[in-house]
């Protein structure tokens, strides 16, 4: 994912990887990028069906293991389908094209740089499965089934893939305004993170939000889910670089870094506030150090890696803990609050904290951060503008997006799924 950009801003980087024909397939770079794409799966399934699962009330954990379930295979046939083309696609400054549709012309031979087209393509597509299925933690427990699958099929290919292809395809972002983003921090964070909150916001917050109490069913699944994230977290960020090199390497252990000064930082401000840290805090700690550190992590050192993870958690605890409680809406598992704000923090940091290592070629430091603002103003205008668009049009032809109050009260796993999580004979 990383390649393309730093084949067109960091060739600084790029000099320091073993020296390989472009044509040239590295069986090496190969089985790291199999690696990863698991890794990234894992993500999805089981990491965040545990993460949102055990955040939920016990009525609702089935309905957020079957939304990811879902995302995945709904992705999974879309990506191939037109989802890939239209993100790597040539096409113009904003979207790709459909040359790539049903992987037109591609064979097993077809190499992009040093491994298979084909593992590329699956690659992207774990990303294409967890962006999406990122955003139902705004508006659990509310949504119907089906207008939630709609809804995310559509905004894969309306907001997505055009975003994926303006950093990392070629387009506008990356080529045009020479933002950087290393592995997400606009594509995935930002562009889920405010659409989730703008659909939150438009079903209206849970029936007895603010009134009655809404407390995590199960925080060892939540805890559980958390660390396969970390763990897979390996695979999105080191993958990104496309071969197993020095820019892998950085982006590992920048990546951990990050998280674990994140943690740190979390629980001291929890203990100072609350007088208690939390595994709740500890658990949303992580995935914020996580969160802020994608677009960064190959093009910051590990002391800058540092930084990111400590203005991550303090942004995102800010955002949680005062931003939602003072406007009152209804993020149910905090989306918005430590995607959406961690992945703008990041994608800022990228900038402030940029390494000399890193940087283009004749741009300053300044003219770099001036970019990274440039594409969060961009993508926060975009994605939830398009957003809107799509829950409005789907309304009227689902007769309403939320499930009715005697199903909300139920609980979607009942109301949609005919199935209860446990047996309580």
């Amino acid at each position: 994912m990383g390649r393309r950009l730093l084949l067109a801003v960091t060739t600084c980087l790029l000099a320091a990887a073993p020296a390989l024909a472009e044509d040239e397939l590295s069986a090496g770079d190969t089985a790291w990028m199999l690696t990863s794409t698991a890794l990234v799966l894992m993500m999805t399934l089981p990491g965040l069906a545990l993460f949102y699962g055990g955040l939920v009330r016990t009525k609702n954990v089935l309905s957020i293991f079957m939304q990811c379930l879902i995302a995945a295979g709904m992705a999974g046939v879309v990506w191939i389908l037109v989802g890939y083309s239209l993100a790597f696609g040539e096409g113009n400054a904003f979207i790709g094209d459909f040359s790539k549709a049903l992987l037109s012309g591609i064979t097993p031979q077809t190499l992009f740089g040093t491994i298979p087209e084909y593992v590329f393509i699956m690659f992207q597509g774990m990303f294409a499965i967890i962006t999406p299925a990122l955003m139902l933690g705004a508006f659990a427990e509310r949504m119907k089934f089906s207008a939630y699958l709609a809804f995310i099929t559509i905004w894969l290919l309306v907001v997505y893939c055009p975003l994926a292809h303006m950093v990392w395809g070629g387009g506008y972002i990356g080529s045009s305004i020479g933002a950087l983003d290393f592995a997400g921090g606009l594509v995935v964070h930002m562009s889920s993170g405010y659409s989730a909150l703008v659909a939150a916001i438009y079903l209206g917050p849970r029936r007895g939000f603010g009134k009655d109490p809404m407390p995590p069913h199960n925080l060892p699944y939540a805890v559980i889910g958390a660390a396969l994230l970390w763990v897979g977290w390996f695979g999105f960020n080191a993958g990104s670089a496309l071969a197993a090199d020095g820019t892998a390497g950085l982006a590992l252990l920048t990546t951990h870094t990050a998280t674990a000064t994140a943690i740190l930082t979390w629980a001291a401000i929890e203990w100072l506030h609350r007088g208690k840290p939390t595994v709740l805090g500890g658990a949303t700690a992580a995935v914020a150090g996580l969160v802020a550190i994608t677009p960064a992590c190959a093009f910051v050192s590990p002391v800058g890696a540092m930084a990111v993870g400590f203005g991550g958690a303090v942004i995102c605890y800010g955002a949680v803990t005062f931003l939602k409680p003072r406007f009152g809406y209804d993020d149910s598992l905090d989306v918005f609050g430590v995607h959406g704000i961690g992945g703008t923090w990041g994608a800022l940091a990228t900038g402030l904290f940029i390494a000399d290592f890193a940087l283009p070629e004749g741009v300053s430091w300044s003219a770099q951060v001036g970019a990274q603002l440039q594409s969060i103003v961009l993508t926060a205008v975009f994605a939830p503008l398009a957003t809107i668009a799509i829950l409005a049009v789907l309304k009227p032809l689902f007769g309403g997006l939320r499930i009715d109050e005697e199903g909300e009260y139920q609980g979607l796993d009942l109301s949609d799924h005919s199935e209860t999580a446990y047996s309580h004979d």
